[in-house]
């Protein structure tokens, strides 16, 4: 059975700072609008892109800070400005998800003619399938990451299941959480989760890649409207209480004021930690489709073309003697000459010059804040 486009709703969220990825990204404008690879389009433009065929522009909504609700209507002129849903304070994940369940649910009513006060499930109108993604990880095989979507809609349509891609690991990674999943396929090619494991160290991840039960937490998710909105309720009460207070202003002229209100009250937490290492019908389906979480400029380097010597020039001119693995990026126009050293990350932007060890990338959000710290926010 194939799922109507209709009824597909997307959630993107994009309303991290990409301090890792300091200096080319900065507070004003955080990675997932920048253009990393000369193509013309951001990290958040190719993440719409890459959901038009198979939902409505209508049905997609952007979760985001209130301060880059400009760039995205800038940036995606085709989304309306309530499909832009402003966090007012950071809350990590879950809370990020409930309020879009929550607006999609409004949504849903709406269409049915229902009210909160008067849901009815089995309307058609009701029968929401909902992908969640990040803003920010690039997709070399778009076709077949539409159809893995298609395959994930067709199954939460059918069945009360939580779903997650988990990519096929290619090398033993300790920057991403891990999914274990069960041996024996719940249906084709579809497993029930055993396990989650946040970001191992390489010893364990060699034994994960060696077991061949462990696959790479993409932190992509898809479920029903229904499915999702009761394990809020039963797992994550705390965070569906918070939207429960205002359900019948949801959809309104009175969802941003209520939003304001309570979304800084909501816990702090993720939905892997809230829900999807809690819930009894989670499943996984293994995925190959030239997935990468752009997180890093070593996720960055690995994913760039490369001279001889393995070294990485992005947006400008560079000329290298003696100098292996190096990843440079400057201001378009810009040349740099870079001598005797490797292994190095050279990343200059407006009036910031970066200059760090590739090994030690992970203390970059230390360099910030030690910077925010010296200086102010002259330099964020």
């Amino acid at each position: 059975m194939s799922v109507e486009k209709n009824s597909n709703y997307c959630v993107i969220m994009a309303g991290g700072v990409g301090s890792r990825f300091w200096p080319f990204s900065r507070e004003n404008k955080p990675k997932q609008f920048l253009d990393f690879f000369g193509t013309g389009r951001s990290l958040l433009q190719m993440t719409v892109d890459r959901f038009r065929p198979l939902i409505p522009i209508e049905n997609m909504f952007i979760v985001t800070n209130v301060a880059y609700k400009k760039l995205i209507m800038e940036q995606i002129p085709d989304l309306k400005e309530v499909q832009i849903l402003c966090e007012p304070a950071r809350r990590n994940t879950a809370p990020c998800i409930a309020y879009a369940t929550a607006h999609i649910r409004a949504l849903c009513l709406k269409r049915a003619g229902l009210t909160a006060k008067n849901q009815d499930w089995t309307r058609p109108e009701m029968q929401a399938n909902i992908v969640v993604a990040a803003s920010d990880h690039l997709i070399l095989e778009e076709e077949k990451f539409r159809q893995t979507i298609s395959k994930a809609f067709d199954f939460v349509s059918q069945n009360k299941a939580i779903c997650t891609l988990g990519m096929n690991p290619t090398r033993p990674e300790t920057g991403y959480g891990y999914i274990q999943r069960q041996p024996d396929a719940f249906t084709d090619g579809i497993y029930p989760v055993k396990t989650f494991t946040e970001k191992p160290n390489l010893e364990m991840a060699k034994v994960f890649l060696e077991s061949g039960d462990f696959l790479w937490n993409s932190g992509i998710f898809i479920w029903n409207l229904q499915t999702i909105s009761e394990a809020f309720r039963y797992l994550l009460p705390e965070v569906a209480d918070r939207f429960r207070e205002g359900e019948l202003l949801m959809g309104t002229e009175q969802e941003e004021d209520f939003i304001e209100q309570i979304f800084p009250k909501c816990p702090n937490i993720s939905i892997d930690y809230g829900i999807m290492e809690k819930a009894d019908n989670v499943f996984v389906i293994p995925s190959s489709f030239g997935w990468s979480d752009l997180g890093t400029w070593g996720s960055l380097y690995e994913l760039s073309e490369k001279d001889e010597a393995q070294n990485v020039s992005l947006h400008s001119d560079a000329v290298f003697y003696e100098a292996t693995g190096n990843v440079v990026t400057l201001e378009p126009g810009k040349l740099a000459v870079v001598q005797g050293v490797e292994d190095m990350i050279i990343a200059e932007q407006n009036n910031v010059l970066l200059v760090c060890k590739k090994a030690e990338e992970q203390r970059i959000k230390q360099f910030v804040a030690d910077a925010q710290g010296k200086f102010g926010g002259k330099y964020n």
